[in-house]
């Protein structure tokens, strides 16, 4: 399996790790991606990276892209309005934001800010999923 395939599957574990709840999971995760991320690409970057990714998945969520302000509180607004959906928009929004990311900065560093951003628990957890 190829890495992205695994991290794919990884994001898709994480995200889902709590359906009943993963509008708050979700914001979790972004929360502990930023705190990792921020201080290496910036928080403009970092900003710019997810409306990016926000407006690309928004062609399969087309509610992503809907109110005003800034990205990430637009994104907010829209998962409490659309619950049954949230799961599956953020799935689509983190891969497309951390394909974008493994462009700029490689895999492996891309592997470790998200170990680091969620926990080796949480990923290796996930990761076990996709094991034959």
């Amino acid at each position: 399996m190829a890495i992205n395939d695994e991290r794919h599957q990884w994001i898709q574990r994480c995200v889902m790790h709590r359906p009943e709840a993963a509008v708050e999971h979700s914001v979790m995760l972004w929360e502990q991606l930023a705190v990792q991320l921020c201080p290496i690409i910036g928080n403009g970057a970092f900003d710019v990276l997810f409306a990016r990714s926000a407006h690309l998945a928004s062609t399969a969520h087309p509610w992503l892209a809907e109110g005003d302000g800034a990205a990430f509180e637009r994104w907010y607004a829209s998962l409490e309005q659309h619950p049954a959906e949230a799961g599956a928009a953020s799935i689509s929004l983190f891969i497309i934001f951390t394909d974008t990311l493994t462009l700029l900065i490689g895999e492996s560093l891309t592997t470790a800010i998200l170990r680091s951003a969620w926990g080796p628990d949480v990923v290796d957890t996930a990761a076990k999923g996709t094991e034959t």
